[in-house]
């Protein structure tokens, strides 16, 4: 199964796939001048070293971030994406094929909200790891409307929902270390959505060889079906096969309930580079739907 640690993934192809929409989300909900308020439930440490000995375990990245990092193909918002990551890294962000920016670090969620929420925004970053925890306060704990919280991200959805705007984002991203977390998912689903009908929720999955990850997709469409006022949005990227023994990270997924209404056509040009980019054999291939409310 997955490490708890994300720091052992750190920029593969789930985080360019997590990330990616990530962006598009947040651009998307900046258009209004009402504030929004994003809260993390599983933060992590913020932003992770590639040099590290976690990262260098297995060297993910270079299936992911890697093989986008110097391209000079890339459509608009992947381009925004990667000069993102390219600004965590100490460039500007202002010329996404630059290839003289250090690529050292990659940064989590919580870093790409900080480079793209406003002053009158607000963060609820939620890790219960202490480790991580720690390292994510020292980074943004300091930051105005921020807060970190060392807690069960799944239980701080009834203190944050809904937030004080009525606008908001909610991303869930646990581990799935353990079989229950896709029933708490399901849970935590649920519950915003009865707390915030009209929330973005964004809901990261893993692609394995399991029952409870093939079944996950489905548990949430019909949540959603009962529950989200604006519909929803499935995109899952499939980059490999199992191992020898059936096991391994193959691909990923977000699900995402209220999605803004641009979204899927965002996504739609950008998919099939992805899978021609970030395949690791013929059998690669994406998947994107939507539900209108």
């Amino acid at each position: 199964m997955l490490a708890y640690r994300h720091a052992f993934h750190a920029g593969n192809h789930a985080d360019v796939l997590k990330h990616l929409v990530l962006v598009q989300v947040l651009r998307y909900m900046a258009r209004k001048d009402k504030p929004f308020t994003l809260v993390d439930t599983h933060a992590g440490a913020g932003g992770y070293s590639l040099e590290g000995r976690y990262a260098q375990t297995k060297a993910e990245y270079e299936q992911g971030i890697a093989r986008l990092w110097s391209r000079g193909d890339l459509p608009p918002a992947l381009a925004d994406y990667v000069a993102l990551v390219k600004q965590f890294n100490g460039g500007d962000g202002l010329e996404p094929h630059a290839v003289q920016v250090a690529f050292e670090q990659y940064p989590g969620s919580p870093a790409f909200a900080h480079l793209l929420l406003r002053p009158q925004d607000r963060l609820r970053l939620y890790e219960l790891h202490s480790t991580d925890h720690r390292i994510l306060a020292a980074y943004l704990g300091a930051q105005a409307n921020t807060q970190v919280t060392q807690g069960d991200g799944f239980a701080a959805l009834k203190a944050e929902l809904p937030p004080p705007s009525r606008r908001g984002v909610v991303l869930i991203d646990p581990s799935y270390e353990i079989k229950s977390d896709y029933g708490k998912v399901v849970g935590a689903l649920r519950e915003a959505l009865e707390r915030f009908a009209e929330g973005v929720v964004m809901i990261w999955y893993p692609q394995l060889a399991t029952l409870e990850s093939a079944q996950l997709p489905q548990r949430l469409q019909a949540t959603a079906d009962a529950q989200a006022k604006k519909g929803w949005l499935h995109v899952r990227l499939t980059v490999c096969q199992p191992d020898a023994r059936g096991f391994g990270l193959i691909g990923s997924g977000l699900f995402i309930a209220n999605p803004p209404h641009v979204l899927h056509d965002a996504l739609a040009p950008l998919m099939q580079y992805l899978v021609d980019v970030l395949g690791q054999y013929d059998g690669a291939h994406y998947l994107l739907e939507q539900r209108a409310a």
